[in-house]
């Protein structure tokens, strides 16, 4: 990539990565050059799976997008978008309930870095209501997934989960 390529930030938990996540991924490469999917490393947070398993779980699920970076990032997410030379941040939204905390994310991105935009992007409607945390909440209780995270997602799922269907 050269410096005029449009690069854009996608970050998250994507704990474990669902369908509205790779919904969203798909349009962003849509329009930008290069997406990177960034996992962010919070050890305050208990995860689910590992930054390297879920590293390793999105790679899978985009092995073929020559287009697309799947990394992992500390700290500020416009620290990192400037050592990458991202000038956009991908955020997916669900429903207005989501619009309030990102809109107050990208208020305090913008004031740290001015050259850095917030792209907002909503979810495919059939994604609406799925969400990293109502999977994992299924998974535990060995309810079907099957649909709403990628195949790769779903076997990892089921080595943690042995009653998930």
């Amino acid at each position: 990539m050269d410096n005029t390529d449009r690069v854009a930030i996608y970050p998250g938990s994507f704990d474990p990565l669902t369908n509205g996540h790779v919904d969203v991924i798909e349009r962003a490469m849509k329009i930008f050059d290069k997406v990177i999917v960034a996992v962010l490393h919070n050890p305050s947070k208990k995860a689910l799976f590992s930054v390297e398993e879920r590293l390793d779980m999105i790679r899978q699920t985009f092995s073929t997008s020559s287009r697309l970076v799947v990394d992992s990032f500390s700290g500020l997410l416009v620290d990192y978008a400037r050592q990458t030379d991202a000038t956009a941040i991908i955020r997916g939204m669900r429903a207005i309930s989501d619009f309030e905390s990102e809109f107050q994310m990208a208020l305090m991105n913008r004031r740290l870095s001015r050259d850095v935009q917030t792209i907002f992007l909503m979810t495919g409607l059939r994604w609406i209501f799925t969400s990293s945390s109502i999977i994992k909440e299924v998974a535990v209780f060995g309810g079907d997934i099957t649909g709403m995270v990628p195949h790769v997602v779903k076997c990892k799922m089921k080595e943690k989960f042995p009653l998930l269907q």
